[in-house]
């Protein structure tokens, strides 16, 4: 079966089920709404809305509940979409990129996340944030809660700052991949991944994490994060996020491969 399409994944996430794990959004996660096994489901919405709505359509089918984390941008940030998710169960949280849309500003970021967080909240009551990695962007996102405190607005949660990583296992589909921390530039848990591997828990395909289930390989908590827009059962659409996505690895090796260079030679 060729990866990354609908069809696929629905058949991951049906065998978690029938292997007993729960899967759940992150605020359940973060309310302790958990069971002796459960998967965290989350869904960045960097582009293509429409594909996160046919993702959320198989999660419901199937009893199971996920997060999705929205980008104020137009590629993200659809409406009707998002109220069709909301309708199925599902929690809306803010996909945040304000540092970078400030250039650095944090008190207009502050300011700027304030905005979008009630815009948001007009579709869904947002407990949960996650930061967007912009890997092309000069800033880290979650550079502005050293000066502010998202948790005063009423958020419980933020998957980078407040998941127990020691405890939760982490994969995402960052690269096209199972194991593309590697080339990834924000969307990585620093020092459990590089545990997670001596340990063997990698996989690069989905067949591959699929067998991984069925050999009772996984732990008995785990967060996916997945991008939907690369999730489809359209053979164009497929082979052309295959396209761009080999193209943006290629890119990320480079940006870090120059970061590295720049640090060895500051020190």
């Amino acid at each position: 079966m060729r990866d990354f399409t609908l069809d696929i994944y629905r058949e991951l996430l049906e065998r978690l089920q029938a292997k007993g794990y729960t899967l759940i959004s992150y605020a359940d996660y973060r309310h302790q709404l958990s069971t002796d096994k459960f998967v965290i489901l989350r869904h960045d919405v960097d582009a293509k809305p429409g594909n996160s709505l046919r993702t959320a359509q198989i999660e419901h089918s199937i009893g199971a509940k996920a997060t999705y984390y929205f980008r104020v941008g137009k590629e993200s940030n659809n409406p009707e979409i998002i109220r069709a998710i909301t309708r199925l169960g599902h929690e809306i949280g803010y996909h945040y990129e304000d540092l970078s849309l400030c250039k650095g500003d944090k008190k207009s970021a502050w300011e700027h996340f304030q905005t979008w967080l009630d815009y948001f909240r007009q579709y869904y009551p947002v407990e949960t944030i996650c930061m967007h990695g912009a890997p092309t962007s000069e800033w880290d996102g979650k550079e502005l809660w050293t000066d502010y405190d998202y948790k005063s607005l009423g958020i419980i949660g933020e998957p980078y700052l407040d998941t127990d990583f020691s405890d939760v296992f982490y994969l995402t589909d960052t690269g096209r991949c199972w194991d593309g921390y590697r080339v990834s530039l924000r969307d990585k848990i620093e020092g459990h991944q590089e545990r997670w591997n001596a340990q063997g828990l990698t996989w690069h395909t989905t067949p591959e994490l699929i067998q991984a289930v069925k050999a009772d390989r996984l732990p008995a908590h785990v967060m996916i994060t997945s991008h939907p827009q690369r999730w489809t059962n359209n053979q164009a659409q497929w082979y052309k996020e295959y396209i761009a996505q080999t193209i943006k690895n290629g890119i990320k090796f480079c940006i870090n491969r120059r970061r590295r260079l720049h640090s060895a030679a500051a020190h």
